[in-house]
């Protein structure tokens, strides 16, 4: 039977997963049946059934999966509705908040599919690495970092309510550069150091803030494993320019980085294009039609929910005086001088901001 699939939210990134469901409908693979959204659809993402509400949506419509494209803090209440109605779930990154979420999720989708939007997850350049891993292209791992420094305007932190917000409504929210903008480099990170399911020893997190907002916009962290190398995340949404974010393994006979947006792979000095990520709502079709596996599957989010709860229950965010304001009204930004190279150095010296000797070192914070 080909399978019903229901998206909530419709604006922004839910877009792409309503282009995404499209596709999938005009090849025959899945009905896209429905949507819902507290405000209208945008012109051309029309829907056979739309609602401002997901329970009369799934009233209305018998899905057999339902991708939940909403706020962070809303996935976990519409996950319930969804999975007790029999669906099958695509739920967006972060899944949840906190690690007793995590559970309560992993609980509910017992008998049932839940596939992450990490997208990255589903790249050939995982397998890649990993056969390279195995073969000891680099030697032993010592380490893997996730680094990310891109420039965020105003209009960035101006486009939805919970931008930028570590809670709304007296609900955690959690934005922040390594939960959300480069929740991707920081989770495939866990998923190579073959971490990606397990609880971390210790969490250590530094969060800063250039701009007058709650969540960080620049920080880093340090993940420490039982019996596994440290992986170690450096990010900023205040840079001096755009990078592509990337993933760096260090080994004992080398490194290995990947660029994962453009899924350009180097090997001790050699690049390989690994090709673009296999879509995830499709994986996940073919896992309930021909039983191929997850490619994200929720269990293997598990060390970075915990990462998202050590960032959520983190002192708040230190104010960067260093920045600098560059342009004005939406295209107003903020500048952190040397933060590029900060986030660069960290990641090759698997270090925390703290052990960098920067003018805005702060002391560690361990949770």
């Amino acid at each position: 039977m080909t399978p019903r699939v229901v998206v909530f939210g419709t604006a922004g990134y839910a877009r792409t997963h309503l282009r995404r469901a499209r596709a999938l409908h005009e090849r025959g693979e899945i009905v896209l049946a429905g949507a819902c959204d507290v405000r209208e659809p945008p012109d051309g993402d029309l829907v056979p059934v739309f609602t401002h509400d997901p329970a009369e949506l799934l009233a209305r419509v018998p899905a057999d999966i339902a991708v939940i494209a909403t706020p962070p803090h809303t996935h976990l209440p519409l996950a319930r509705l969804a999975l007790a109605a029999g669906c099958h779930v695509l739920v967006e990154k972060p899944p949840v908040l906190d690690l007793a979420a995590f559970g309560e999720l992993t609980e509910r989708a017992r008998g049932r599919a839940c596939q992450v939007g990490f997208q990255s997850f589903g790249s050939p350049a995982v397998p890649l690495i990993r056969a390279a891993l195995d073969r000891g292209a680099i030697g032993t791992v010592t380490g893997i970092a996730a680094a990310g420094a891109w420039i965020r305007r105003d209009r960035y932190f101006a486009r939805t309510a919970w931008a930028g917000r570590r809670r709304l409504d007296g609900r955690a929210v959690v934005d922040g550069a390594l939960t959300n903008p480069f929740a991707h480099a920081v989770a495939t990170a866990l998923l190579l150091n073959g971490t990606a399911s397990a609880l971390p020893e210790r969490t250590t997190v530094e969060l800063y803030r250039a701009r007058d907002i709650e969540a960080d916009d620049t920080a880093c962290a340090r993940l420490c494993f039982a019996g596994a190398p440290d992986v170690v995340a450096a990010a900023t949404l205040a840079a001096e320019a755009d990078h592509e974010p990337y993933v760096l393994i260090h080994g004992t006979e080398g490194r290995i980085r990947w660029h994962y947006k453009t899924d350009v792979v180097d090997i001790g000095g050699e690049a390989v294009r690994a090709g673009p990520p296999d879509d995830l709502l499709a994986n996940l079709v073919g896992h309930l039609r021909d039983g191929v596996p997850l490619l994200a599957p929720l269990a293997a989010t598990r060390a970075f929910t915990a990462l998202v709860e050590a960032v959520r229950d983190a002192p708040e965010p230190r104010h960067l005086p260093q920045a600098r304001v560059v342009g004005t009204g939406p295209e107003r930004r903020f500048v952190v001088p040397g933060v590029d190279r900060a986030v660069d150095t960290a990641a090759e010296r698997l270090a925390l901001f703290s052990e960098l000797a920067l003018p805005w070192t702060p002391a560690r914070e361990e949770t």
